[in-house]
This record gives structure tokens, C-alpha cells and sequence, in this order.
């Protein structure tokens, strides 16, 4: 990844503050978004039970029909 040269009051520098703001601004939103997921009323049912047998069931059938894609 190039790093863009910026020209502020007649010097050249990194444009390392804006790349901060991108990283931070991300990282916001996938708090945002993880919140957004977590409050779906589905997912804390999953979430609500003890263990991840009933998670890995559910998940079973997906990475099955996944495997038998990926092999075509």
C-alpha cells in the first residue's frame, strides 16, 4: 500500500493522519456492526445457550453443502 505524499503550509508529509482516521473509522464500524448483530433476537437465543453443540448443528448442514460445492 502507497502511502499518498500531502502538501500542508509548503512541507511534504505522510498522509498518516487521514490513513488513522480510515483504521478508526472501520474499526467503529464493525463495533457498530457486531452490536447490530448481536441484538438480533436470534442470535442471542443462540448465544443464550450453554455450550456450542446447538451452534455447531446448526452450522453443519452449510459447511456440508459448502464442501460439496467447493469439490464440483
Amino acid at each position: 500500500m502507497a502511502l499518498d505524499l500531502e502538501i500542508e503550509d509548503g512541507q511534504v508529509g505522510l498522509g498518516t493522519d487521514r490513513h488513522m482516521l480510515y483504521l478508526l473509522g472501520g474499526v467503529a464500524l464493525m463495533i457498530f456492526g457486531a452490536g447490530l448483530i448481536i441484538s438480533n433476537p436470534v442470535v442471542r437465543r443462540y448465544m443464550g445457550q450453554p455450550g456450542l453443540g446447538n451452534l455447531t448443528q446448526a452450522a453443519l448442514p452449510d459447511v456440508e453443502r459448502y464442501l460439496k460445492l467447493r469439490n464440483m
